[in-house]
């Protein structure tokens, strides 16, 4: 199943690898809305997945950046890993191919 299927409200997925690091990488994603976050946080995939990779991996980060609200701020508290960047301000452009 491809994430656009499977994982509803996925605006950007990318997949890079670190430019200060030749061994790491830095998966980057951009959810719609909160709820999408929510769906995403508990995708019972995401889980499987993290349980497999993480032996494989020196460090493990969460970094998030903009407005997350009410219940997604709950679900994300819970991973015990987010670092959180609010928005102060800026623009987000129309990313639609």
């Amino acid at each position: 199943m491809d994430v656009e299927t499977g994982e509803p409200g996925i605006l950007l997925h990318t997949f890079d690898r670190d430019p200060g690091d030749s061994q790491g990488f830095i998966w980057t994603k951009s959810q719609e809305d909160s709820e999408a976050l929510i769906f995403h946080l508990n995708h019972a995939d995401l889980g499987a997945y993290f349980a497999a990779m993480s032996p494989l991996l020196d460090e493990f980060r969460l970094e998030l950046s903009g407005a997350v609200y009410g219940d997604a701020v709950a679900a994300l508290r819970a991973t015990r890993t987010p670092t959180c960047y609010p928005s102060l301000l800026g623009c987000v452009q129309d990313l639609t191919p």
